[in-house]
Parts: C-alpha cells; sequence; structure tokens
C-alpha cells in the first residue's frame, strides 16, 4: 500500500490549556486521550508507526486561543515537527476573534515555521466565516497558495438548545457533537461560504473538511438538483466548487458505506486519508484501508492515491516507506 500521510490529527498545548473554558472542554475527554493528546514524541510516533502512518499533520484539539496564545502553541509545535525528524508536519493555530492578526499569523506559520496550512473550528463563538470580516484569512490562504482544514467545533448559543430533549444530558452532548450536530454544522457552514460567494471572490481557495465529506456527499445530488431556487448566480456553480476547491478527508470514519458515497460524488484526487488521531487510532484506520483494499471498490493506484500521494500533491510535501 505504501507510506501513508493523515491530516486531522490532533494535539494540546500548553499554551491554550490554561484558558478557563479550554479547561470545562477537556474535562469530558478521557485520560488516556488527554496523554495521547499532550504527547508529540514518542507515544505519538510509536502509534503512528502500529498504524503504517509516514507523516501526520498535526493540528490543536477544540479550541481558540488569542494571538498570543496561538503564537506560543504554533512556535512549540513547530519546534516538535523539528524535532520528529519529518514525521510530524504542522498546521497552524489561528486566533479567529481577529480576523487580521489571525492572516497575519497564517503568513507567519507558513512563511517562517514551515507550516502546511492551518486549521479553523468551524465557526467562532456561533459567527461562522460567511460574514465577510473573517475573510481577510480566506484572502491570505489563497495568496500563500496554502490549505485552510475547517473541522467541527462545538455548538453554542441557540445551536446548542436545538439538542435539549426528553434524554439524558449525555445524550444532548452527544447529539451535537459527533452524533450528528458537529457534521451537520460543518457541512451547512461549506454552503453557507458557497451561497456567499467565497469561491467566487477567491477562487483558487483550498479548503478540506473531514468525516467524508460532513454529510454533504450524501445531500450533494438534492442540493445541485435545487440549486438555482437555493442561491444566487455564481461565477462557478456548486459542483465546480466541490472539484476545485474542496478536498475531502476520511477521518473519523471508517465504514464501506459512506465510502462508497463518497467515491460516487467526488473526484478520486480530491480524497484523502485521515484517522481524527487519537480520537481514533491508527490501526482502525489500517483495517478500513485493508477492507477498502479487498471490496474492490477502488484499484491499487487510486488507493495509493487516497493513501498519500493526493496529499503529497495539496501540501507539497514527499514522503516515503522508510518513514515508518
Amino acid at each position: 500500500m505504501g507510506p501513508l500521510i493523515t491530516l486531522e490529527e490532533h494535539y494540546l498545548s500548553s499554551s491554550l490549556n490554561e484558558d478557563p473554558a479550554l479547561k470545562t472542554i477537556y474535562s469530558m475527554f478521557p485520560s488516556h486521550q488527554l496523554a495521547k493528546l499532550r504527547d508529540l514524541g514518542a507515544q505519538r510516533i510509536s502509534d503512528m508507526d502500529a498504524g503504517g502512518v509516514s507523516l501526520q499533520v498535526v493540528s490543536h484539539g477544540p479550541g481558540v486561543g488569542t494571538l498570543d496564545q496561538c503564537q506560543s502553541a504554533n512556535n512549540s509545535l513547530a519546534a516538535s515537527v523539528k524535532q520528529s525528524r519529518s514525521r510530524l508536519a504542522g498546521f497552524a493555530t489561528l486566533p479567529m476573534g481577529k480576523p487580521q492578526e489571525a492572516a497575519e499569523e497564517l503568513e507567519r506559520c507558513i512563511k517562517d515555521l514551515g507550516f502546511v496550512g492551518a486549521l479553523l473550528e468551524n465557526h467562532y463563538e456561533g459567527r461562522y466565516y460567511d460574514d465577510e470580516s473573517f475573510w481577510p484569512v480566506f484572502e491570505m490562504a489563497e495568496k500563500l497558495d496554502t490549505v485552510l482544514y475547517i473541522h467541527p467545533a462545538f455548538p453554542t448559543g441557540p445551536l446548542k438548545q436545538t439538542f435539549k430533549g426528553n434524554y439524558p444530558p449525555q445524550t444532548e452532548i452527544g447529539l451535537g457533537m459527533a452524533g450528528w450536530g458537529w457534521h451537520a454544522d460543518t457541512g451547512l457552514h461549506i454552503l453557507r461560504l458557497f451561497g456567499a460567494g467565497l469561491f467566487d471572490r477567491f477562487p483558487k481557495l483550498k479548503i478540506v473538511i473531514g468525516h467524508m465529506g460532513e454529510m454533504l456527499p450524501f445531500q450533494l445530488d438534492r442540493i445541485l438538483g435545487g440549486e438555482k431556487r437555493l442561491f444566487e448566480a455564481m461565477k462557478r456553480g456548486l459542483r465546480q466548487v466541490w472539484d476545485e476547491n474542496l478536498w475531502i478527508t476520511t477521518s473519523g470514519m471508517v465504514g464501506l458505506g459512506p465510502f462508497a458515497c463518497l467515491l460516487q460524488t467526488t473526484k478520486i484526487d480530491r480524497i484523502l486519508y485521515s484517522v481524527d488521531y487519537p480520537f481514533s487510532s491508527n490501526e482502525q484506520g489500517m483495517r478500513f484501508l485493508e477492507e477498502v483494499r479487498k471490496s474492490g471498490m477502488v484499484t491499487e493506484q487510486q488507493l495509493e492515491k487516497i493513501g498519500y500521494k493526493n496529499a503529497e500533491v495539496l501540501l507539497k510535501v514527499k514522503v516515503t516507506s522508510e518513514d515508518v
């Protein structure tokens, strides 16, 4: 199968962990996950080896910090990347509450720290990025020809209320997170960005979303069928944007059903393997790839594209089997 590159793999910086709001979030995480989130050394590399991962692109877990916090976290990550001897790469964490500062920090991380992109939470305190005040970040990403990975975020405000119901609190929390809300809201965000004209304003943008497309592949035909009623006329239609501006990772999803849907709607060059470490394990990911191979759904050459070759092109990196 060759080497593997994974793109949605998380860590936790002490620079952001002191924030009281973030401490509340991370108090919900099991201790073994917290230990793995805090490790950017031997344990992480060992886990990568166990799942055949040659290069892991590391991004911060849930939570958005101030400029100082983000700079400190990014500097520490850059040092760990350097120490890893080409086993790790970095996605920047950005202070999205101050978009111009975020754009400047993105530029610093790409030019000075050698990062391969940035990971953005799906919203900033309930505000979505179709709001043009956030667009300096997207403008900078296009200028730098770099990647922005839009990742699910915890629901806040009115959205959080939609998950309340006649069931225990843990059900409410779960439905708002991986059980439904994270993915539906991130998929909707991509449609909001399209509807706001972001991709016409910045036609060379490179946006990555995870979890086999955040529900969009299943809905894509229906959305395209109603596109003229849903959206004002754009220079480039949603199908073109899907094919040219979006990449989809498999992070956290290990089923052949959603993968089949993804294959039916998305060019093979736009599909990227990922794990969602440490919330999913590299071994789970490897077993999924073996199931894909046995299924005959893709050729060996296509599987290699998904496993690492597409990521090499997108991120401008290079790996070999010797990296494991």
